[in-house]
């Protein structure tokens, strides 16, 4: 009995066609970087729920702060009950990303619910009404969280969209270059920002700015330093609030808790999720508390956010990341992944560029001297890595891109194993 296709016939029949799947893969149980599907058979997990289990799956303290946490309180709403554990977290969570002399934390349920909530808390503080995101950009499926989204594919019949939205071009590098080398790129896309705050829109209509530093969806593509640091300087000039998006970037998948400690530069606002949890459902967004604090009684908040077995799980992975250092982690992880990437680049052709930071790393896949992106090869590379064993997702807005968010916990034994998979499938279906 094939336990694989009956889950999917049953997923078939109940849920809506419109929730993707990303890889066939199925799950019983889970452990650290090692999945067990509905046969028993044990896959090495590179997509660690799309960058949420960096501390791996159900850490022993973790699972140990909800079962403790559970038989005490599950719920009540923060709004109609205050309790302790809601602040610790914030207290930790303000520990680790001070922005500015005073910050403040709200706890929220989703990355993409934090998204709203920081461009709703922009536009307060400003009383201005315009956001400009970033080409390629992915920041969530509710209805701003998609404006603000580039990916057209994510947003089909959606419309119509949040008004007063401007996307500008993402520094892509490795796409948009022209032969310049990095200096020059930056000077030409740090004049082209300026120019669009002249002829696509007003900067004193600006609430708000928002950009990831490292690309989720959009193919692990890396923004330059120098850019965000004139970003920021913009921000500064004109009252824009800064807002760094860190829900797949943050809690040590670039080697820092956050990405924008690699920058030099501090955020207004910053928003987060996925690994904050280890899998529970949980965000927030951090702030300057001038910032936070001009958001009026009642127009931020919920039911669920800071939900008192989210936020113990949370704090307990935060601690435990802590203990292990997870930064250390990402550091040997990154390395053994860039060194591999970087040598299959030199012998596999279809090895467009490898790009990425800290342990979030990829490589696009092209075909022909054109280098088109070859979405169809990279379907059936994590078709056939699923065959040998491993889970892997694709990214990017041509769907060319192999992204590797495996547990940052992962030994060396299981990653080296995993990256063999990735590269012997991808030599025999390139192989002529």
């Amino acid at each position: 009995m094939d336990n694989n296709s009956i889950l999917h016939d049953r997923r078939k029949m109940t849920v809506p066609h419109g929730v993707g799947v990303f890889n066939p893969a199925t799950v019983v149980s889970a452990r650290n970087a090692i999945v067990r599907d509905a046969n028993g058979k044990e896959l090495i997990d590179f997509a660690g729920g799309i960058g949420v289990q960096n501390a791996g799956h159900c850490p022993p303290p973790v699972v140990e702060a909800i079962c403790n946490q559970a038989q005490k309180l599950i719920h009540t709403c923060f709004n109609v009950a205050t309790y302790d554990i809601y602040m610790e977290l914030a207290e930790e969570l303000i520990t680790l990303f001070p922005h500015g002399e005073h910050t403040k934390v709200m706890l929220t349920t989703t990355g993409a619910e934090s998204v709203e909530n920081a461009v709703k808390i922009a536009r307060q503080y400003t009383g201005r009404s315009a956001v400009i995101a970033f080409t390629d950009g992915f920041h969530g499926r509710s209805m701003m969280a998609m404006t603000l989204t580039s990916k057209v594919s994510y947003k089909l019949g959606c419309g119509p969209f949040a008004p007063e939205v401007y996307h500008l071009p993402y520094p892509n590098y490795h796409r948009y270059h022209d032969g310049l080398d990095r200096d020059q790129f930056v000077q030409r896309e740090t004049g082209r920002l300026r120019e669009s705050l002249i002829n696509r829109v007003d900067p004193n209509n600006v609430a708000a700015v928002i950009i990831e530093l490292v690309q989720g969806e959009g193919g692990f593509v890396v923004a330059p330093v120098k850019y965000i640091q004139e970003l920021r300087s913009i921000c500064d000039e004109f009252g824009i609030v800064l807002i760094i998006d860190e829900v797949q970037t943050g809690f040590g998948r670039t080697s820092k808790w956050g990405a924008y400690q690699h920058y030099g530069i501090t955020p207004d606002l910053s928003v987060w999720a996925k690994s904050l949890g280890a899998g529970m459902p949980i965000g927030c967004v951090v702030g300057r508390a001038e910032i936070m604090d001009s958001a009026l009684p009642g127009t931020i908040g919920g039911t669920y956010p800071g939900n008192p077995v989210c936020s113990a799980a949370a704090l307990a992975n935060i601690r435990y990341m802590k203990e292990i250092d997870i930064n250390a982690q990402a550091d040997r992880v990154g390395a053994i992944v860039r060194e591999r990437f970087e040598d299959m680049q030199t012998r596999i052709g279809a090895i467009g560029d490898v790009r990425g930071l800290g342990a979030m790393l990829a490589f696009s896949l092209v075909k022909n001297k054109e280098r088109v992106p070859d979405a169809a090869l990279t379907k059936k590379l994590v078709l056939a890595c699923l065959d040998r064993g491993l889970i892997l997702i694709s990214a990017g807005v041509f769907g060319n891109v192999i992204r590797i968010l495996s547990p940052l916990t992962i030994s060396d034994e299981l990653l080296i194993q995993g990256l063999d998979i990735i590269e012997e499938e991808l030599e025999r279906l390139t192989d002529p």
